[in-house]
């Protein structure tokens, strides 16, 4: 007896057969993991720490565990703000405490920026530079504050000195720290493509210490109002600060939080610009920016 088998199809086997063949394929989007998570507002996430803690400031002061002569309740500090605000003290000694700042921040940037440049770009200039720098920046801002008395008197140049050596030293450590971090086979590669000793400072070294030197600018805005806080202790006659001794004279704890409730949101106002020109600036390069 013979068994005839039938041959295999040249074109494979028959798939006529199979269900769903006619269906469109549907394509289920993967998603991370901590993106199916509940989002929650980022603007919510970074504001409820600090009302959780004015909230508790309130009940501490309601229940008594707080007196008013240790520290004023939120609502007396409101109620004094909007006081100072309406008779125009408070507009006037921003005003003036901005001054400073600005004039110290600017001063502070043009030594400590210069003085990275010179001793980071050149070897000589290290030798030169550095060494007395590193001297310098180890011995306390506030204790030179007698010298600076004595150098420019009373008026506002030991004002803005103070705020000039505070500025001065964060930023030269992170111009230097900057330009010295640069990759040096970039070096190599613009020197390969016929870049001048300038074109590789702009086109390399620069944009390589742009991340470093935004750093230290957030770093000495930080320093510049700690530094404000001392300097208009001395013989001031307008001022935050000047606010902040008569506060003190009177016992006011009330105006004294307001005073230093302003000096942090200045500080968070100059942060942010830094954090904008640094997204602005920095737009080339990718960073991780948490999840």
């Amino acid at each position: 007896m013979s068994i005839s088998h039938a041959p295999p199809s040249a074109s494979g086997p028959d798939i006529s057969d199979i269900p769903g063949k006619d269906a469109p394929l549907e394509l289920e989007p993967l998603v991370p993991t901590s993106s199916r998570r509940t989002r929650v507002p980022r603007w919510l996430r970074r504001t409820t720490g600090p009302v959780v803690l004015v909230l508790l400031w309130q009940v501490l002061s309601a229940t008594g565990v707080l007196t008013s002569d240790v520290l004023a309740s939120p609502g007396r500090i409101a109620q004094v703000g909007s006081d100072l605000i309406a008779d125009g003290s408070l507009a006037s000694a921003m005003g003036t405490s901005l001054q400073r700042v600005a004039a110290g921040l600017l001063l502070g940037t043009l030594v400590g920026t210069g003085l990275a440049l010179v001793s980071g770009l050149f070897r000589i200039g290290e030798d030169l530079v550095d060494a007395p720098v590193q001297m310098l920046r180890t011995v306390p801002f506030v204790g030179l504050i007698p010298l600076f008395i004595i150098w420019f008197g009373i008026g506002e140049a030991p004002k803005i000195a103070i705020i000039t050596l505070g500025v001065t030293f964060p930023l030269y450590l992170n111009v230097y720290a900057g330009i010295r971090g640069v990759d040096s086979q970039l070096i190599e590669a613009g020197e390969s493509l016929g870049l001048s000793r300038w074109g590789l400072v702009r086109h390399v070294v620069l944009p390589g210490a742009l991340p470093g030197a935004l750093t230290g600018l957030r770093y000495s805005l930080g320093i510049a109002w700690l530094a404000l806080v001392f300097a208009e202790q001395v013989n001031a006659d307008s001022g935050i600060g000047f606010l902040m001794v008569q506060a003190r004279d009177f016992l006011r704890t009330d105006v004294i939080v307001v005073c230093l409730i302003v000096y942090a949101f200045l500080g968070l106002l100059a942060d942010f610009v830094v954090r904008s020109l640094e997204r602005l600036l920095l737009q080339w390069r990718p960073t991780f920016t948490g999840r």
